[in-house]
């Protein structure tokens, strides 16, 4: 356990001579064994700041981008948040440090059963999970404090912003000339407005559910 948390914090460490860190969320970051959602012959690399493959040809997000996207959430405050692309379950457990009720959802059957195991492990009863189209949202909870589009796409569907509250924030990596930058808009009572913060890399989002 010691050598788990000195783990965890010289990981902190690195994340905060890129980026400043709340303090909540290097709580966060602290408290969630990254191992557990590293595929087994990567375990000696859980800590380092870089993404790592998966399988079923998703990444897990490097930390320094997880970190970047959730703060661009601005979580304080928040009640709800909707994740879009569950993948290894490792965002969806940062977030669950951040907001009262998580829901996340994934259209890959194996990666969304393993990432529930792993939810389940870490006790993460805040944490709802769905099989399903991500772009259609998860409408029955909504509307969300805040939505989370964890894949690159030209244009985000009209359904996740009718699923955000007024004054509500959603992250997203928008695609546009061949590059990607991560992106906040904000629901105003008379529209929605944006803002691009940096440029990022992420798989791209894809269409209907894959069972088996």
């Amino acid at each position: 356990m010691t050598q788990q948390l000195n783990a965890a914090r010289s990981f902190t460490a690195q994340l905060e001579k890129q980026i400043p860190l709340s303090p909540a969320l290097k709580r966060a970051f602290e408290s969630i064994p990254r191992e557990i959602f590293v595929p087994a012959g990567l375990h000696r690399m859980a800590y380092r700041i870089e993404a790592l493959p998966m399988g079923a040809d998703q990444w897990l997000s490097s930390p320094l981008t997880v970190a970047k996207m959730t703060q661009a959430l601005q979580p304080e405050g928040a009640d709800s948040v909707l994740e879009i692309g569950c993948g290894s379950g490792y965002q969806a457990a940062i977030l669950a440090k951040l907001f009262r009720r998580v829901f996340t959802i994934e259209r890959i059957e194996r990666l969304l059963t393993e990432a529930k195991g792993r939810l389940k492990q870490l006790n993460l009863i805040n944490v709802h999970t769905r099989l399903d189209d991500g772009q259609r949202g998860w409408a029955q909870y909504g509307p969300y404090d805040r939505i989370l589009f964890s894949a690159s796409t030209a244009q985000v569907p009209q359904a996740l912003f009718d699923q955000l509250t007024v004054g509500g924030i959603l992250v997203a990596p928008i695609e546009t000339a061949g590059k990607q930058v991560i992106t906040r808009y904000t629901k105003g009572a008379t529209g929605v407005k944006s803002e691009a913060l940096e440029s990022c890399r992420f798989v791209p989002v894809l269409d209907g559910v894959q069972k088996g």
